[in-house]
């Protein structure tokens, strides 16, 4: 399995399933599109899982290395890697795809091998993010992701899709420019873009403060961190389901990957100098974000807003500078993958029988829809950070470093344990509890073996996180304490 160029299996499957599919699906045979996507989704899965059998866990060197001269005269090569960082991010990118594909079965009836291909070609560019280690390829494959998802948004989405897409796709493409700057600026300064090379080299501090800044810029918007979110409740209220889910669950951590990978290791005295400044934004979107999540009448806005939040969390893990934060951070931003796509796709199940996202909507759910009701229970709970659920490790990992590091900081970090459980519970109590106040709710049909089956897969994962987190940790543990020390070295000249 070894000598499989896996890495390049991961991203190209689904990349070429997705142009077959375009090529070969019509609307007159939208049976063999299905067919196809969820085929080529499900061999890219399976070619992820090779990647933690054979993990070696000891070492925070990068593995499953592919290097190939790209474009010589710039020294751009076809470098791809990945650590224990990355490692869980690839295998969850996977893993969605296939529960989108099947998400999407009998819901979207129109244009069904292009909505299919979209999410496929944009499952390969995900995961190329991930696993790229030079820096220009990773700027191709991270602005390439707007495209699929701009037309999943724009064609699919809701009345106001067109408007939704605009804002997503100038948001962070603006931000992003900023970055493309700070890469040549590096690459004129080591005369490489392998990202090694940029780790090694000594910057002055103004210089440093510059880079992080305009990495700040692309990030900040893709995590989305406040004040630069405002584009993801609308990207997410006009988003057909599975887009919300990849956007939610995928998506959203390219942008917290790319401070991972580039911000804090090349800049680390400017990360250390503006650790206080990130803070304090992933506080107001911790606290702030989730008082707003509290006056939604939307589900989709509540639960896009909730997201902001829990990055938030996951800022927060990274900026303390400590062990345990950095990893409650990734943690939670794995549990985020399984349980806000879980959301959405509940939410997509109530909007595909009644055709809407209202609270005031709903009602007494429960007595038509047990099963789903007992489901949704479990995704609210770890959305709420509930012990045993994977919703609870994460938060209280970067709690506990919060307290640590500063107990005030902790203490307004463990509110969001509060707001959470207050939307959240909310929202389920007004929805599936109560007299049935909407005669189309008593003609509810129960979810399927189809929606059962995919929302059962992310419970199990909820749970499995939630009840036993190790394997997740284990494998990280190498590559946080490596990060960690370069972090903690000054490049000053």
């Amino acid at each position: 399995m070894q000598s499989l160029p896996l890495l390049s299996l991961a991203i190209w499957l689904p990349i070429v399933t997705g142009i077959v599919v375009l090529a070969v699906g019509s609307d007159r045979n939208p049976g063999l599109a299905r067919g196809l996507s969820l085929l080529g989704s499900f061999v890219s899965f399976l070619v992820t899982l090779p990647l933690i059998s054979n993990f070696n866990a000891g070492t925070a060197a990068m593995q499953y290395v592919e290097k190939t001269p790209w474009i010589d005269r710039f020294h751009i090569n076809y470098f791809l890697g990945i650590d224990g960082i990355a490692l869980w991010l690839v295998v969850l990118t996977a893993l969605t795809t296939v529960i989108v594909v099947i998400s999407a079965w009998e819901v979207i009836t129109e244009r069904v091998a292009q909505y299919m291909a979209a999410f496929l070609i944009l499952s390969g560019l995900m995961i190329g993010v991930f696993a790229a280690q030079d820096g220009l390829l990773f700027y191709v494959f991270f602005e390439a992701t707007l495209i699929p998802m701009y037309l999943i948004i724009g064609v699919w989405g809701g009345p106001n899709r067109v408007y939704a897409a605009f804002k997503f796709f100038l948001y962070t493409l603006l931000g992003s420019l900023l970055m493309l700057v700070g890469l040549i600026y590096l690459y004129n300064a080591t005369g490489s873009f392998a990202l090694t090379d940029w780790y090694a080299v000594k910057l002055p501090m103004n210089v440093q403060i510059l880079l992080f800044v305009a990495f700040f810029m692309a990030f900040a918007v893709k995590v989305p961190m406040w004040p630069v979110h405002t584009w993801l409740p609308d990207a997410h209220v006009e988003a057909p389901t599975g887009g919300s889910v990849v956007l939610a669950a995928i998506m959203l951590k390219l942008g917290a990957y790319g401070f991972l990978r580039f911000s804090m290791p090349i800049a680390p005295d400017a990360s250390r100098y503006l650790s206080g400044f990130m803070i304090a934004l992933a506080l107001i979107a911790i606290v702030y974000i989730g008082l707003v999540a509290l006056v939604q009448t939307d589900m989709k806005k509540l639960v896009a807003y909730s997201s902001i939040a829990h990055m938030g969390f996951a800022i927060l893990g990274f900026f303390m500078f400590s062990e345990i934060g950095m990893q409650g951070a990734l943690v939670q931003m794995i549990s985020h993958g399984f349980v806000s796509g879980a959301m959405f796709l509940c939410i997509g199940v109530l909007y595909d029988r009644l055709h809407s996202r209202n609270i005031a909507d709903y009602g007494g759910v429960v007595n038509t829809m047990p099963k789903f009701a007992a489901l949704l229970m479990l995704f609210t709970m770890a959305n709420s950070g509930l012990p045993a659920t994977s919703g609870f490790v994460g938060e209280f990992l970067v709690i506990l470093g919060a307290v640590k590091f500063n107990f005030w900081i902790g203490l307004l970090a463990a509110t969001s344990l509060i707001t959470g459980a207050a939307y959240s519970l909310w929202m389920y109590k007004r929805v599936i509890f109560g007299a049935i106040a909407n005669d189309n709710v008593r003609e509810l049909v129960d979810i399927n073996k189809r929606e059962f089956f995919m929302l059962a897969v992310l419970a199990l994962l909820t749970l499995f996180m939630g009840l036993y987190p190790k394997p997740f940790t284990d494998l990280m543990q190498s590559s946080v304490v490596n990060l960690l020390a370069q972090v903690a070295q000054t490049k000053l000249p």
